[in-house]
Protein backbone atom coordinates (compact mmCIF):
# COMPACT_ATOMS: atom_id res chain seq x y z
CA UNK A 1 0.00 0.00 0.00
CA UNK A 2 1.31 3.69 -1.18
CA UNK A 3 1.69 5.98 1.87
CA UNK A 4 -0.06 9.09 1.53
CA UNK A 5 1.76 12.18 1.33
CA UNK A 6 0.23 15.81 2.42
CA UNK A 7 2.08 18.56 0.88
CA UNK A 8 1.58 22.09 2.68
CA UNK A 9 2.73 25.43 1.63
CA UNK A 10 1.80 28.66 0.37
CA UNK A 11 1.18 30.55 -3.05
CA UNK A 12 4.24 29.19 -4.65
CA UNK A 13 3.83 25.91 -3.99
CA UNK A 14 3.19 25.41 -7.59
CA UNK A 15 6.98 25.48 -8.23
CA UNK A 16 7.24 22.21 -5.95
CA UNK A 17 5.07 19.88 -8.79
CA UNK A 18 8.34 18.58 -10.20
CA UNK A 19 9.21 17.54 -6.37
CA UNK A 20 5.91 16.04 -6.05
CA UNK A 21 5.22 14.46 -9.23
CA UNK A 22 8.78 12.45 -8.42
CA UNK A 23 8.00 11.41 -5.04
CA UNK A 24 4.94 10.27 -6.86
CA UNK A 25 6.67 7.74 -9.12
CA UNK A 26 8.97 6.77 -5.81
CA UNK A 27 5.83 5.18 -4.83
CA UNK A 28 3.88 7.93 -2.19
CA UNK A 29 0.32 8.43 -3.03
CA UNK A 30 0.23 12.73 -2.74
CA UNK A 31 -2.16 15.00 -2.23
CA UNK A 32 -0.90 18.94 -2.20
CA UNK A 33 -2.36 21.56 0.06
CA UNK A 34 -1.81 25.35 -0.67
CA UNK A 35 -3.03 29.40 -0.90
CA UNK A 36 -2.71 29.18 -4.70
CA UNK A 37 -4.86 28.23 -7.56
CA UNK A 38 -5.23 24.15 -8.11
CA UNK A 39 -5.24 24.57 -12.05
CA UNK A 40 -1.21 23.75 -12.25
CA UNK A 41 -1.78 20.76 -10.16
CA UNK A 42 -4.71 19.00 -11.54
CA UNK A 43 -2.75 19.29 -15.12
CA UNK A 44 -0.55 17.34 -13.60
CA UNK A 45 -2.66 14.21 -12.01
CA UNK A 46 -1.88 15.59 -8.45
CA UNK A 47 -4.99 16.20 -6.22
CA UNK A 48 -5.25 19.81 -4.93
CA UNK A 49 -6.91 21.46 -1.49
CA UNK A 50 -7.06 25.44 -0.92
CA UNK A 51 -6.53 26.92 2.48
CA UNK A 52 -6.03 30.39 3.16
CA UNK A 53 -3.90 32.86 5.28
CA UNK A 54 -2.60 36.80 4.68
CA UNK A 55 1.21 36.18 4.30
CA UNK A 56 1.62 39.99 5.30
CA UNK A 57 -0.26 39.68 8.44
CA UNK A 58 -0.36 38.36 11.97
CA UNK A 59 -3.04 37.70 14.32
CA UNK A 60 -6.16 36.38 14.77
CA UNK A 61 -6.78 35.18 11.14
CA UNK A 62 -3.41 32.22 11.47
CA UNK A 63 -5.93 30.34 13.99
CA UNK A 64 -8.35 30.18 11.38
CA UNK A 65 -5.97 28.45 9.03
CA UNK A 66 -4.84 26.41 11.68
CA UNK A 67 -8.51 25.16 11.98
CA UNK A 68 -8.59 25.13 8.29
CA UNK A 69 -5.65 22.95 8.00
CA UNK A 70 -6.88 20.64 10.63
CA UNK A 71 -10.44 20.09 8.80
CA UNK A 72 -8.24 19.17 5.83
CA UNK A 73 -5.89 16.96 6.87
CA UNK A 74 -8.65 15.48 8.63
CA UNK A 75 -10.30 14.91 5.24
CA UNK A 76 -7.62 13.90 4.24
CA UNK A 77 -6.08 11.50 6.55
CA UNK A 78 -2.42 11.62 5.18
CA UNK A 79 0.00 8.67 6.85
CA UNK A 80 3.01 11.94 6.79
CA UNK A 81 2.48 15.70 5.99
CA UNK A 82 5.21 17.42 4.54
CA UNK A 83 5.25 21.54 4.89
CA UNK A 84 7.22 24.40 3.44
CA UNK A 85 6.97 27.58 3.66
CA UNK A 86 7.15 29.97 7.10
CA UNK A 87 3.79 30.17 7.82
CA UNK A 88 2.78 26.72 7.04
CA UNK A 89 5.93 25.09 8.90
CA UNK A 90 3.87 26.91 12.20
CA UNK A 91 0.71 26.56 11.33
CA UNK A 92 0.60 22.53 10.05
CA UNK A 93 2.21 21.18 13.21
CA UNK A 94 0.06 23.17 15.37
CA UNK A 95 -2.85 22.08 13.59
CA UNK A 96 -2.53 18.40 13.71
CA UNK A 97 -0.75 18.29 17.22
CA UNK A 98 0.72 15.02 16.83
CA UNK A 99 -1.74 12.68 14.97
CA UNK A 100 0.40 12.36 12.43
CA UNK A 101 4.27 13.00 11.30
CA UNK A 102 4.91 15.91 10.26
CA UNK A 103 8.52 16.91 8.31
CA UNK A 104 8.53 20.50 7.99
CA UNK A 105 11.27 22.33 5.63
CA UNK A 106 12.66 25.59 6.73
CA UNK A 107 13.60 26.95 3.47
CA UNK A 108 14.98 30.30 5.06
CA UNK A 109 14.29 32.14 7.60
CA UNK A 110 13.33 35.51 5.58
CA UNK A 111 12.47 39.32 5.99
CA UNK A 112 12.60 38.45 9.99
CA UNK A 113 15.77 37.89 10.82
CA UNK A 114 17.77 39.78 7.56
CA UNK A 115 15.98 43.26 8.52
CA UNK A 116 17.11 45.65 11.40
CA UNK A 117 13.76 47.23 11.35
CA UNK A 118 11.78 47.81 14.86
CA UNK A 119 8.51 45.23 13.62
CA UNK A 120 11.16 42.55 12.75
CA UNK A 121 13.41 42.76 15.55
CA UNK A 122 10.16 42.56 17.93
CA UNK A 123 9.16 39.82 15.70
CA UNK A 124 12.07 37.36 16.52
CA UNK A 125 11.22 36.30 19.69
CA UNK A 126 7.45 35.36 18.73
CA UNK A 127 9.09 33.67 15.63
CA UNK A 128 11.17 31.23 17.97
CA UNK A 129 8.89 30.77 20.60
CA UNK A 130 6.41 29.86 17.64
CA UNK A 131 9.13 27.30 15.93
CA UNK A 132 10.12 25.86 19.59
CA UNK A 133 6.10 25.27 19.83
CA UNK A 134 5.60 23.66 16.81
CA UNK A 135 8.68 21.29 17.23
CA UNK A 136 6.76 19.30 19.85
CA UNK A 137 4.59 18.55 17.01
CA UNK A 138 7.48 17.78 14.72
CA UNK A 139 8.73 14.12 13.44
CA UNK A 140 11.62 15.94 11.96
CA UNK A 141 12.95 19.45 10.71
CA UNK A 142 14.99 19.96 7.24
CA UNK A 143 17.37 22.69 6.90
CA UNK A 144 18.02 23.50 3.36
CA UNK A 145 21.51 25.11 4.51
CA UNK A 146 24.00 24.92 7.09
CA UNK A 147 23.14 27.94 8.78
CA UNK A 148 19.92 27.95 9.41
CA UNK A 149 20.16 24.28 11.18
CA UNK A 150 22.71 26.23 12.97
CA UNK A 151 20.84 28.48 14.30
CA UNK A 152 17.83 26.42 14.87
CA UNK A 153 20.64 24.25 17.36
CA UNK A 154 22.16 27.09 18.99
CA UNK A 155 18.65 28.24 20.55
CA UNK A 156 17.21 24.70 20.75
CA UNK A 157 14.23 25.49 18.85
CA UNK A 158 14.60 21.60 17.67
CA UNK A 159 14.78 18.09 19.48
CA UNK A 160 18.49 17.16 19.38
CA UNK A 161 18.76 14.48 16.33
CA UNK A 162 15.40 15.77 14.91
CA UNK A 163 17.62 18.34 12.27
CA UNK A 164 18.65 16.94 8.62
CA UNK A 165 20.59 19.35 6.09
CA UNK A 166 18.78 18.32 2.25
CA UNK A 167 20.04 21.06 0.27
CA UNK A 168 17.22 22.73 -1.87
CA UNK A 169 13.82 21.10 -3.09
CA UNK A 170 15.74 19.57 -5.94
CA UNK A 171 16.11 21.05 -9.73
CA UNK A 172 14.85 19.23 -12.81
CA UNK A 173 17.96 18.94 -14.89
CA UNK A 174 15.97 17.48 -17.97
CA UNK A 175 13.18 19.00 -18.04
CA UNK A 176 14.94 22.37 -17.48
CA UNK A 177 16.92 21.23 -20.39
CA UNK A 178 13.88 20.47 -22.73
CA UNK A 179 12.65 24.24 -21.73
CA UNK A 180 16.01 25.24 -23.44
CA UNK A 181 15.65 23.24 -26.48
CA UNK A 182 12.48 24.50 -26.99
CA UNK A 183 13.03 28.11 -26.96
CA UNK A 184 13.59 30.54 -29.11
CA UNK A 185 17.02 31.44 -29.74
CA UNK A 186 18.38 33.68 -27.89
CA UNK A 187 19.49 36.05 -30.32
CA UNK A 188 15.45 36.27 -31.10
CA UNK A 189 14.75 36.75 -27.53
CA UNK A 190 17.42 39.98 -27.89
CA UNK A 191 16.16 41.07 -30.75
CA UNK A 192 12.32 40.70 -29.54
CA UNK A 193 13.55 43.22 -26.30
CA UNK A 194 15.60 45.48 -28.31
CA UNK A 195 18.81 43.87 -26.90
CA UNK A 196 20.57 42.30 -30.10
CA UNK A 197 24.42 43.83 -28.84
CA UNK A 198 23.76 44.59 -25.01
CA UNK A 199 25.61 43.07 -22.00
CA UNK A 200 22.50 41.66 -20.74
CA UNK A 201 22.17 41.69 -16.39
CA UNK A 202 19.38 39.58 -15.67
CA UNK A 203 17.88 39.12 -12.12
CA UNK A 204 14.65 36.72 -11.37
CA UNK A 205 12.76 36.86 -8.37
CA UNK A 206 10.23 39.01 -6.52
CA UNK A 207 10.95 42.54 -6.96
CA UNK A 208 10.81 43.74 -3.26
CA UNK A 209 13.34 46.03 -1.24
CA UNK A 210 14.17 42.24 0.73
CA UNK A 211 15.53 40.92 -2.76
CA UNK A 212 17.49 43.72 -2.61
CA UNK A 213 16.25 45.66 -5.69
CA UNK A 214 16.89 48.93 -4.40
CA UNK A 215 20.92 48.16 -4.08
CA UNK A 216 20.65 46.75 -8.12
CA UNK A 217 19.09 50.27 -8.95
CA UNK A 218 22.08 51.98 -7.16
CA UNK A 219 24.28 49.40 -9.13
CA UNK A 220 23.08 50.61 -12.32
CA UNK A 221 24.95 53.67 -13.19
CA UNK A 222 28.15 52.46 -11.54
CA UNK A 223 28.03 49.59 -14.28
CA UNK A 224 27.63 51.65 -17.09
CA UNK A 225 30.28 53.90 -16.44
CA UNK A 226 32.32 51.06 -16.76
CA UNK A 227 30.28 49.17 -19.28
CA UNK A 228 27.71 51.76 -21.37
CA UNK A 229 26.13 49.01 -23.35
CA UNK A 230 25.03 46.93 -20.19
CA UNK A 231 21.62 46.67 -19.77
CA UNK A 232 19.26 45.16 -17.05
CA UNK A 233 16.57 42.94 -17.21
CA UNK A 234 14.08 42.13 -14.07
CA UNK A 235 11.83 39.13 -14.25
CA UNK A 236 9.37 38.71 -11.37
CA UNK A 237 6.25 40.16 -9.75
CA UNK A 238 5.61 43.38 -7.89
CA UNK A 239 2.30 44.04 -7.66
CA UNK A 240 1.49 41.15 -4.69
CA UNK A 241 4.36 42.08 -2.80
CA UNK A 242 2.36 44.48 -0.83
CA UNK A 243 4.63 46.18 1.43
CA UNK A 244 7.58 44.85 0.73
CA UNK A 245 7.38 46.08 -3.37
CA UNK A 246 9.28 47.99 -4.65
CA UNK A 247 8.12 51.12 -5.85
CA UNK A 248 7.10 50.94 -10.33
CA UNK A 249 8.01 53.83 -10.53
CA UNK A 250 11.27 53.29 -9.23
CA UNK A 251 11.98 50.98 -11.75
CA UNK A 252 10.26 52.72 -14.79
CA UNK A 253 12.67 55.97 -13.89
CA UNK A 254 15.58 53.98 -13.92
CA UNK A 255 17.93 54.05 -17.23
CA UNK A 256 18.46 50.92 -18.87
CA UNK A 257 16.43 48.69 -17.08
CA UNK A 258 13.45 46.37 -18.63
CA UNK A 259 11.33 44.86 -15.85
CA UNK A 260 8.88 42.30 -17.63
CA UNK A 261 7.26 41.31 -15.06
CA UNK A 262 6.26 37.42 -13.90
CA UNK A 263 7.09 35.36 -16.87
CA UNK A 264 6.70 31.28 -17.74
CA UNK A 265 9.78 31.55 -20.22
CA UNK A 266 12.42 31.96 -17.35
CA UNK A 267 14.91 29.33 -18.90
CA UNK A 268 14.64 30.82 -22.13
CA UNK A 269 15.37 34.58 -20.68
CA UNK A 270 18.56 32.78 -18.73
CA UNK A 271 19.92 31.61 -22.17
CA UNK A 272 19.79 34.95 -23.73
CA UNK A 273 22.15 36.86 -20.87
CA UNK A 274 25.65 37.33 -20.08
CA UNK A 275 25.29 37.68 -15.71
CA UNK A 276 22.73 36.80 -13.01
CA UNK A 277 22.56 39.36 -10.18
CA UNK A 278 20.94 38.66 -6.72
CA UNK A 279 21.19 41.29 -4.44
CA UNK A 280 19.44 39.60 -1.99
CA UNK A 281 18.95 40.73 1.79
CA UNK A 282 17.17 37.80 2.85
CA UNK A 283 18.21 34.99 4.58
CA UNK A 284 17.57 32.39 1.68
CA UNK A 285 16.83 28.43 2.10
CA UNK A 286 19.04 27.24 -1.21
CA UNK A 287 17.14 29.84 -3.81
CA UNK A 288 15.72 28.42 -7.05
CA UNK A 289 16.68 31.15 -9.16
CA UNK A 290 20.69 30.52 -8.60
CA UNK A 291 20.28 26.69 -9.84
CA UNK A 292 18.27 27.68 -12.94
CA UNK A 293 21.23 30.04 -13.35
CA UNK A 294 23.64 27.82 -12.53
CA UNK A 295 21.75 25.27 -15.14
CA UNK A 296 21.94 28.11 -17.82
CA UNK A 297 25.48 28.28 -17.54
CA UNK A 298 25.68 31.83 -16.04
CA UNK A 299 28.67 33.82 -13.95
CA UNK A 300 26.36 34.71 -10.67
CA UNK A 301 27.14 37.65 -8.45
CA UNK A 302 25.10 37.33 -5.04
CA UNK A 303 24.93 38.29 -1.59
CA UNK A 304 26.98 36.91 0.98
CA UNK A 305 23.73 35.19 3.03
CA UNK A 306 22.49 32.42 4.46
CA UNK A 307 21.76 29.73 1.23
CA UNK A 308 23.34 31.66 -2.03
CA UNK A 309 26.57 30.80 -0.22
CA UNK A 310 25.67 27.03 -0.77
CA UNK A 311 25.69 27.51 -4.39
CA UNK A 312 27.99 30.67 -5.23
CA UNK A 313 31.70 29.83 -4.34
CA UNK A 314 33.46 33.31 -3.86
CA UNK A 315 35.83 33.42 -6.95
CA UNK A 316 35.43 29.84 -8.71
CA UNK A 317 31.60 30.24 -9.83
CA UNK A 318 30.61 33.77 -9.36
CA UNK A 319 30.98 36.37 -6.80
CA UNK A 320 29.79 37.22 -3.59
CA UNK A 321 29.28 40.53 -1.79
CA UNK A 322 27.77 41.85 0.92
CA UNK A 323 24.22 42.83 0.96
CA UNK A 324 23.15 46.57 0.56
CA UNK A 325 26.83 46.69 -1.07
CA UNK A 326 26.07 48.41 -4.45
CA UNK A 327 29.60 49.64 -5.12
CA UNK A 328 30.78 45.89 -4.48
CA UNK A 329 27.99 44.11 -6.55
CA UNK A 330 28.82 46.85 -9.69
CA UNK A 331 32.02 45.86 -9.21
CA UNK A 332 31.83 42.55 -9.37
CA UNK A 333 29.00 42.67 -12.35
CA UNK A 334 32.06 44.73 -14.46
CA UNK A 335 34.85 42.25 -13.60
CA UNK A 336 32.58 39.46 -15.20
CA UNK A 337 31.54 41.76 -18.27
CA UNK A 338 35.08 42.88 -18.41
CA UNK A 339 36.43 39.08 -18.82
CA UNK A 340 33.74 37.08 -21.22
CA UNK A 341 35.97 33.77 -21.01
CA UNK A 342 36.15 33.54 -17.78
CA UNK A 343 32.36 34.32 -16.83
CA UNK A 344 32.17 31.20 -19.29
CA UNK A 345 34.39 29.01 -17.24
CA UNK A 346 32.97 30.28 -13.86
CA UNK A 347 29.27 29.50 -15.99
CA UNK A 348 30.52 26.07 -16.79
CA UNK A 349 31.88 25.22 -12.88
CA UNK A 350 28.18 25.96 -11.76
CA UNK A 351 26.16 23.34 -14.60
CA UNK A 352 28.17 20.35 -13.13
CA UNK A 353 27.89 21.87 -9.74
CA UNK A 354 23.98 21.98 -9.80
CA UNK A 355 23.69 18.91 -11.49
CA UNK A 356 25.82 16.80 -8.87
CA UNK A 357 24.51 18.29 -5.99
CA UNK A 358 20.86 19.54 -6.40
CA UNK A 359 19.19 17.66 -9.33
CA UNK A 360 15.71 16.47 -8.19
CA UNK A 361 16.39 12.37 -7.86
CA UNK A 362 19.21 12.87 -5.38
CA UNK A 363 17.12 15.75 -3.28
CA UNK A 364 14.02 13.31 -3.92
CA UNK A 365 15.64 10.29 -2.59
CA UNK A 366 17.00 11.78 0.99
CA UNK A 367 13.31 13.07 1.37
CA UNK A 368 11.86 9.16 1.25
CA UNK A 369 14.81 7.90 3.02
CA UNK A 370 13.59 10.15 5.62
CA UNK A 371 10.12 9.47 5.02
CA UNK A 372 10.59 5.75 5.59
CA UNK A 373 12.20 6.03 8.57
CA UNK A 374 9.49 7.86 10.34
CA UNK A 375 6.91 5.86 9.10
CA UNK A 376 8.79 2.63 10.23
CA UNK A 377 9.35 4.95 13.78
CA UNK A 378 5.42 4.94 13.23
CA UNK A 379 4.55 1.87 13.01
CA UNK A 380 6.97 0.54 15.72
CA UNK A 381 5.67 3.21 18.33
CA UNK A 382 9.03 5.20 18.42
CA UNK A 383 7.61 9.08 17.86
CA UNK A 384 6.75 9.75 21.24
CA UNK A 385 5.89 13.85 22.31
CA UNK A 386 9.53 15.29 23.32
CA UNK A 387 8.56 17.14 26.77
CA UNK A 388 6.97 20.30 27.72
CA UNK A 389 9.88 23.41 28.30
CA UNK A 390 9.74 24.80 31.80
CA UNK A 391 10.92 27.77 30.72
CA UNK A 392 11.63 30.71 27.74
CA UNK A 393 13.44 33.91 28.57
CA UNK A 394 13.51 36.20 24.99
CA UNK A 395 15.02 39.61 24.27
CA UNK A 396 12.57 41.26 21.98
CA UNK A 397 15.39 43.49 20.91
CA UNK A 398 18.41 41.13 20.25
CA UNK A 399 15.74 38.41 19.51
CA UNK A 400 17.49 36.11 21.42
CA UNK A 401 15.81 33.01 22.87
CA UNK A 402 16.81 30.76 26.00
CA UNK A 403 15.10 27.48 26.14
CA UNK A 404 15.29 25.41 29.22
CA UNK A 405 13.84 21.48 29.70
Amino acid sequence: MNPHLVCVGGEDHALRIPFLMSLRESGFRVTAVSTGDEAAFLRHGIPHRRYGFDRFASGTGEWTAVRAIRKLLAELRPDIVQSFDTKPNLLTPISVRGTVPVVRTINGLGWTFSSLEPRALALRPIFCGLQWLASFWTAATVFQNRDDEAFFKRFRLIEPGSGRVIRSSGIDVDAFAMARHLAPPAAKMRQELGLQSAEIVIFVGRLTRQKGIPTLLQAVPRVLSKRPNARFVLVGPWESEGPFAVDKSEIDHAPHIIALGPRRDVPALLGMADVFAFPTQYREGIPRVLLEAGLAGLPMVASKMPGCNEVVEDGWNGYLVQPYDADGLASRIVDILSDRSHGKIMGGRSVELVREQFALPRVVAQYCDLYENILGAKSHGGLARPAYPILIRDDAVSGRLDVRR
